[in-house]
């Protein structure tokens, strides 16, 4: 049997903002799918504000109000026929009030830059950097403590790159808590406080 991670131990302070490095197929998305229950592990433990994500007594529900996690293909998270449902597609399953995820739609969808009359438009007709704000969006609509972010600028312009990066440290200095896996070592030195460096499915 082969083992997907190894020897990988580090605990995240609230309010830090980490890199994520390594080289392709060296875990790092793998162990982010951890930090959210996505993925539970077949040794050791994951633990999120005291809660063990491998406990059956643990909520996953939970767990993902309060750790939001954005894939790095944001087509990976669009499913509904307008941006307003897709965004909102989070706070209506927490069970709030239609006027309270209305309320969370708006403002998540402004906190990405994107405007309002996108609302009514198909996440699908609209730009790959548009796509990735809509994907991030429906994270943020669930006003979690943590954001995980995979690679939140591939394949984006320049321009495109520069914004979500700059999105990104503004959700930071605003008290998140942020882990972001990168490709660049530049982006990760510029904004990160602290870097995990997985290194042949290990971290250091």
């Amino acid at each position: 049997m082969s083992v997907a991670l190894q020897d990988v131990s580090f605990r995240v302070q609230d309010g830090e903002f980490i890199g994520v490095i390594g080289h392709t197929g060296s875990g790092k998305s793998t162990l982010i799918q951890h930090l959210n229950g996505l993925i539970k592990p077949s040794s050791g433990t994951v633990v999120v504000d005291g809660m063990d994500l491998s406990s059956k007594s643990t909520s996953l529900k939970e767990v993902r109000h309060r750790v939001g996690l954005v894939f790095q293909y944001p087509e990976y998270q669009l499913f509904e026929e307008t941006v307003a449902l897709d965004v909102g597609f989070g706070p209506k399953n927490l069970g709030l009030s239609k006027e309270e995820v209305a309320q969370r739609v708006r403002r998540a969808v402004e906190s990405v830059g994107l405007p309002e009359d996108c609302l009514e438009k198909s996440p699908f007709d609209l730009s790959g950097g548009q796509k990735r704000r809509v994907a991030i969006a429906g994270v943020l609509a669930m006003d979690p403590n943590m954001l995980i972010l995979d690679e939140p600028t591939a394949g984006l312009d320049p321009t495109g790159r520069e914004e979500i990066l700059a999105l990104v440290e503004r959700w930071h200095q605003g008290g998140r808590t942020i882990m972001m896996v990168s490709h660049s070592m530049d982006d990760v030195a510029k904004y990160a406080d602290r870097i995990l460096v997985m290194n042949h499915r290990s971290c250091k």
